[in-house]
């Protein structure tokens, strides 16, 4: 790639550099390759409010290398922020919108590099769809984690927040407890503190081999995430230079690595959205059925919150992504030639990288289950599959019977569990909640916290098409593909039925027989669209299940 920009020679161009004039830009700034910085900064998530130093950071790195850095912006929303009302609607969908946006932008301006600054849910993967897409040299360097909160001297999480308000309806929480925890919890800024979808992404972003290492683990709050976003951007300039690019780098070998390092680390479900959604971009198809054929091989060597008692602090520590990465190399399971945004391959940038907390990372040979975080499941409930973030299961409920309790949104869900009409044994269904039936596919942290908090979360199980935060522990069954809107067979569910859930044999079906099934299909018609104007009218005329990774239809 030439180490001059696009712009900067010949008389044709010259329109474009009187433009660059009125912005101020020198000649020699013109001269250099032109570095698009794509800032998700905002004053609404706290995983965004400390971007504006890491911008400055990498604009100085690439200044450091010989380019000219130019700032843009991306949205970002706060899922915790829009849990449990209309807001939850436009979480998902904003990847979509990030990705389209960026891409826009990053080609109708003609820039020779990227930066990305992502740090919270749909923000990585929307911009790692958008990397795929301009397919330019480009670095990602995340806001980082938020600290540990610090409860009656324990380390609490936002996912402590949301159990707190269940325990409180339960009777077991007075009010002061839980304000002590709404000040406590979410100490610092940062994407929250346990393996939630943001961090889970971060990681795997630093996996796929598109950010640095520490990427996804140097609390938001060091000093060191601001080194780290400098290298960065000196960084992208040497990848402008030896022209390695996001397909380059994004393999199908590395969505396996990916995969096979989310099955360790115990990662959010929703990765089993998104990462389809980005291999998709790379021009690569990614079967969730190759999930549960690497997590057969794949040890889950990390419990952090929600599934224990860790956090992104302690895992950063203990070595972090890369030493977690090393170990699966020694025990084969990692693919080590993949090229990455070092210009070196993993197996050179995990060399060495030793774990030094085997309570935090445990070691293959005592590991908290021989296989990994996350299960698919198929069954006649699910026949394109669902899939449970098994390593935050009680062992008790990996094998769960029960009768079903139906509700045809979340908000009449909550209402049944904060009332007391859920029973110790009951299998929770929510149901018209999928990408195209939500529309937006909601994410189910207040029902599933409210079970924890109420002392059912080792008795009660939930399914859903729709999907869970990354805070969301227990037997919770998301992503139902065919979802209910189009007819999936959730839809035909009736309360009381027996839910049959087994998840080491990765199976999920409902006790009745395909005659009475097919009955009931029969007679079913097809829901009056929730919303049916502005974008999420739009969304929901485009989306594709949620076992393909809700990427939308093209045309």
């Amino acid at each position: 790639m030439s180490e001059k920009s696009y712009f900067c020679d010949g008389v044709d161009k010259a329109p474009q550099r009187s433009l660059f004039n009125a912005l101020g830009m020198t000649r020699e700034e013109m001269e250099r390759p032109l570095v698009g910085i794509v800032s998700s900064y905002n004053e609404i998530v706290p995983g965004h409010m400390n971007i504006d130093k890491l911008v400055e950071a990498v604009k100085l790195g690439v200044a450091m290398a010989g380019g000219t850095p130019i700032v843009f912006p991306a949205i970002a929303v706060c899922d915790g922020i829009a849990m449990g009302h209309q807001g939850m609607k436009y979480s998902l969908v904003t990847r979509d919108l990030i990705a389209d946006s960026t891409e826009c932008m990053a080609l109708a301006h003609h820039f020779d590099a990227l930066v990305m600054i992502p740090n919270c849910d749909k923000n990585v993967p929307g911009l790692l769809m958008a990397a795929a897409r301009v397919n330019v040299p480009t670095v990602f360097v995340s806001g980082g984690p938020m600290l540990a909160g610090h409860v009656k001297g324990q380390k609490r999480s936002l996912s402590s927040m949301f159990e707190a308000v269940g325990s409180y309806d339960a009777g077991k929480f007075t009010a002061e407890d839980v304000e002590e925890f709404e000040n406590k919890v979410c100490p610092t800024c940062g994407s929250c503190s346990g393996m939630y979808t943001a961090n889970s992404m971060n990681c795997l972003t630093e996996v796929l081999g598109m950010g640095l290492k520490g990427n996804g683990t140097i609390p938001a709050v060091y000093s060191e995430r601001l080194k780290l976003a400098k290298h960065a951007g000196m960084q992208v300039m040497e990848l402008s230079r030896k022209n390695i690019r996001p397909r380059d780098i994004m393999t199908e070998k590395a969505f396996l690595n990916a995969l096979t390092v989310d099955m360790a680390l115990g990662c959010s479900t929703n990765s089993m959205l998104h990462l389809p959604a980005i291999a998709h971009e790379c021009g690569i198809e990614l079967n969730l059925d190759v999930a549960n054929e690497i997590s057969a091989k794949t040890p889950n060597v990390c419990h952090l919150a929600p599934a224990g008692h860790t956090y992104m602090e302690d895992l950063n520590e203990a070595g972090g992504v890369y030493a977690v990465m090393n170990e699966l190399a020694e025990a084969g399971v990692l693919n080590t030639d993949c090229l990455t945004v070092t210009g070196k391959t993993v197996g050179e940038n995990i060399k060495g990288c030793k774990n030094k907390d085997p309570e935090v990372i445990r070691p293959l040979d005592n590991p908290y289950s021989k296989t990994g975080g996350i299960a698919v499941l198929r069954g006649n409930i699910a026949p394109d599959s669902c899939v449970v973030k098994r390593s935050a299961v009680a062992p008790e409920m990996l094998v769960h019977e029960g009768p079903a309790r139906v509700y045809d949104c979340e908000e009449d869900a909550i209402a049944a569990i904060r009332g007391g009409k859920i029973n110790p044994g009951d299998v929770v269904v929510i149901r018209y909640e999928g990408p195209k039936g939500g529309p937006g596919m909601r994410e189910m942290l207040n029902p599933t916290s409210a079970i924890a908090g109420m002392g059912l979360g080792s008795s009660v199980a939930l399914i859903t098409d729709g999907r869970f935060s990354g805070a969301t522990r227990g037997a919770s069954i998301g992503h139902v593909s065919p979802e209910a809107a189009v007819g999936g067979p959730i839809a035909l569910i009736e309360e009381g039925d027996i839910i049959s859930i087994d998840i080491p044999a990765n199976k999920i079906n409902v006790k009745v027989s395909d005659e009475e099934l097919a009955a009931r299909k029969a007679k079913w018609q097809p829901r009056e669209p929730k919303i049916t104007t502005g974008y999420l009218a739009r969304y929901a005329s485009l989306v594709t299940s949620a076992n393909t990774g809700a990427i939308l239809k093209q045309g």
